[in-house]
């Protein structure tokens, strides 16, 4: 009986897993496609020094954000206050 609530467990991830990689596969072609169509002229080379410096930008800020994160989380620094009482 074991045997076979594995095989359905087995099947039931590979059947997940071909869904989503389905739909990554359907967005990314419909990305591809409408990348292609897009009327106007082409961007200058400084829209994309622009675009490579915002990219980096959100990367070092997030990257920051993420290490004063784990910062604060391991020295305690968001852990509730506790309260010492002296009265005895």
């Amino acid at each position: 009986m074991r045997k076979l609530s594995d095989k359905r467990s087995i099947l039931a991830k590979i059947a997940l897993i071909a869904t989503l990689l389905a739909m990554l596969a359907a967005a990314a072609w419909y990305a591809a496609s409408a990348w292609i169509e897009i009327p106007g002229p082409p961007m200058p080379e400084a829209g994309y020094v622009a675009m490579g410096f915002g990219v980096v930008f959100s990367l070092l800020i997030g990257f920051g954000l993420m290490a004063l994160l784990f910062y604060s989380s391991r020295r305690g620094y968001d852990e509730p206050p506790h309260v010492e009482d002296d009265r005895d």
